[in-house]
C-alpha cells in the first residue's frame, strides 16, 4: 500500500506495458461484438509528469521522453493517443488509455485499493456510464467480477510487487481466471530484477495446465541486480490473432529508442504453452 505509481509514470516499463496494451485492445476491437476490460490495479488513471513526484525521479525522461518524436512504425498510434491526451505533461495510465479506445458498447472496470488513489480514480471517471470504479482488492476481483457479461474481453493485472509472494499470487490468479473465464484474454505485467523469481513464475504458468500463453520481455541490462528494475515482462493468456508478431515489432522499436547498448539488453517473445 506504500507504492505510488506517480513516481514511476512514463518510465520504460510503462512504455512496454502501454504499447502492448493498446495492441491487445485494438485486436479485441476487430470483432464487432462488445468486450469488457478489467484493470485489477488501476492506480490514479492518469499522471502529470510536471508534478513533484514525477520530477523527483525523472524516470519518464528515460522512457516516454525518448519516444515522442516518433510518428511512424509500431509505436506511432500509441504515441499519437498520448499527444491527443495532452502529453506533455499529461500521461495516460492504463485506465485512461483503455477508455480512449473503447467503443460505445464496450465497458471498463477499474479496481484500486489505495484510499487516495481510489478517490482520484473515481473523480477522473465520475459520470462516465462506460466505466465502473471499485475500491477492492485486485486479486479478489478476479473471481468477483468475472466472467464478463459480454463473454469476451481483457483482464489487466499490474500489481506493485512490493509485497512478498506477488509472483505466486499472480500465477494463482491467472490460473484460476483461465478456468473461470476460458475465453478471456489476460495480460499480466511483472518486473525483471533478477532471473530466479521470473523463472519460477514462468514454470508455475507452464505447469498450470493453462493453454495458449506467451511472455513478452524487455531488458535494459543483464538482470543480475535484485535492487534494480532491469527489465519487465507481460504474460499474455489467449493472445489475439496476430498479436504475437505485433508484440515482437513493438519491443524491437522500443529497444531501438530506449536501449543504451548495455550488456544484456534485449527483448524476446516466448511461448510458454501451446494453443
Amino acid at each position: 500500500m506504500n507504492y505510488r505509481h506517480a513516481f514511476h509514470a512514463g518510465n520504460f516499463a510503462d512504455c512496454v506495458k502501454h504499447a502492448l496494451l493498446l495492441r491487445l485492445l485494438r485486436r479485441l476491437a476487430v470483432k464487432e461484438s462488445a468486450f469488457r476490460v478489467l484493470d485489477t490495479h488501476a492506480g490514479t488513471g492518469a499522471y502529470d509528469l510536471s508534478a513533484d513526484a514525477a520530477e523527483r525521479t525523472g524516470e519518464w525522461r528515460r522512457g516516454i521522453g525518448r519516444l515522442m518524436h516518433i510518428t511512424e512504425g509500431p509505436l506511432a498510434e500509441w504515441l499519437a493517443l498520448l499527444r491527443h491526451a495532452g502529453f506533455p505533461p499529461a500521461y495516460p495510465g492504463s485506465p485512461s488509455l483503455a477508455r480512449m479506445v473503447l467503443r460505445p458498447n464496450d465497458r471498463l472496470v477499474l479496481c484500486e485499493l489505495h484510499e487516495q488513489d481510489h478517490a482520484t480514480l473515481r473523480a477522473l471517471f465520475r459520470g462516465d456510464p462506460q466505466v465502473a470504479v471499485h475500491k477492492r482488492d485486485g486479486w479478489e476481483a478476479l473471481t468477483a467480477l468475472t466472467p464478463f457479461q459480454e463473454k469476451r474481453g481483457l483482464t489487466l493485472m499490474d500489481p506493485p510487487f512490493e509485497q512478498e509472494g506477488e509472483f505466486g499470487r499472480m500465477a494463482e490468479g491467472m490460473t484460476a481466471l483461465a478456468h473461470r473465464f476460458r475465453a478471456g484474454v489476460q495480460a499480466a505485467w511483472y518486473p525483471i530484477k533478477h532471473r530466479a523469481p521470473v523463472r519460477a513464475f514462468h514454470a508455475a504458468l507452464a505447469e498450470s495446465g493453462v493453454r495458449d500463453i506467451i511472455v513478452c520481455e524487455f531488458w535494459l541490462r543483464e538482470p543480475t541486480d535484485p535492487q534494480r528494475l532491469n527489465g519487465c515482462g507481460v504474460a499474455v493468456v489467449n493472445p489475439p490473432w496476430k498479436f504475437e508478431a505485433e508484440a515482437h515489432a513493438i519491443l524491437a522499436a522500443l529497444l531501438e529508442h530506449l536501449g543504451d547498448g548495455e550488456p544484456g539488453e534485449g527483448f524476446a517473445v516466448t511461448r510458454l504453452a501451446g494453443e
